[in-house]
């Protein structure tokens, strides 16, 4: 299965997740430099550095430098990567309420990374989206 790309239904069932921890972007020159690959929650690479998202105490243990701390929110309904509009759709809503994101599409879900003070309030707004 694909996944859905009806953004209606996509957004009355997209059911976010807040997930616990706290996460923050590290870039690295190579991953071979990580100590423990299963413990990244996802790496790009990028033709400056590759950028790794961990958990805050990861990057702490392992001594690396970052400048934002975030939640992870997942949207729980496996949307299609053809799907249209369901970016926009709670960009924009976070948009309204002041609120930064920065976006994952993985194959299953949309993973949705915000400050993490503004973690209830992003939860809050997307849960408004969906009704």
């Amino acid at each position: 299965m694909s996944g859905e790309k009806d953004l209606s239904i996509l957004l009355q069932n997209m059911e976010p997740v807040w997930n616990a921890g706290e996460y923050v972007f590290c870039t690295i020159e190579k991953l071979d430099h990580v100590p423990d690959l299963d413990k990244l929650l996802f790496f790009f690479r990028e033709k400056e550095a590759v950028t790794i998202v961990v958990e805050k105490k990861v990057a702490d243990e392992w001594n690396l430098e970052y400048s934002y701390i975030s939640s992870w929110i997942t949207l729980n309904i496996h949307s299609s990567l053809e799907a249209v509009g369901l970016t926009a759709a709670f960009a924009n809503a976070l948009k309204q309420e002041g609120i930064s994101c920065n976006v994952v599409a993985a194959y299953f879900h949309d993973h949705i990374f915000v400050g993490k003070e503004d973690a209830k309030k992003a939860m809050e707004a997307l849960v408004r989206l969906s009704r």
